[in-house]
């Protein structure tokens, strides 16, 4: 199972916005604020071509992920697999490159996901901890290990003579 991550480029807003709306429509009518009209303004007001990769699968786009690096993390503004591309193990191997850049950098990730959505025990699953709530979203954080072993190790004993 071979993906391979693409720059996205402007061209790519009509392929990834109808994407979009595909992963998330049965969620958003499960609360009822599917609208496709709104769904694609709010794409368009936060598409950014540099932050975002396609996933590949052979020539077919399956997927995509749009991070940027903040001043002191990274944001997850999209992660998003075409729904037939669901639960085959393509999201995780998308979020573990992400997870590896976090690493790189050092910088925790941070994200929102639609309450209603299944999306939020795959954050759970890796690693992701819940930060806060609202009406409509969960938000999530991951720290990388440097962080959650110095938030949770103990400081070593002074030696004792």
């Amino acid at each position: 199972m071979e993906l391979t991550y693409v720059s996205a480029t402007a061209e790519d807003f009509d392929e990834l916005v109808e994407l979009r709306i595909d992963a998330m429509k049965e969620s958003l009518e499960a609360i009822g604020r599917f609208d496709r009209e709104r769904s694609v303004e709010r794409f368009r007001a936060s598409f950014r071509p540099i932050e975002t990769k396609i996933l590949k699968k052979e020539e077919e786009t399956i997927g995509f992920f749009a991070v940027s690096e903040q001043e002191d993390h990274l944001y997850l503004d999209h992660l998003y697999i075409s729904p037939n591309h669901q639960s085959l193990g393509f999201g995780s191997m998308a979020i573990k490159e992400i997870i590896s850049r976090s690493e790189e950098s050092d910088l925790p990730i941070r994200l929102g996901a639609l309450r209603a959505s299944k999306s939020n025990d795959f954050y759970l699953s890796h690693g992701f901890v819940v930060t806060n709530e609202d009406e409509f979203d969960i938000y999530y954080e991951r720290k990388t290990r440097a962080n959650q072993t110095s938030l949770t190790a103990p400081e070593p004993a002074p030696p004792t003579s």
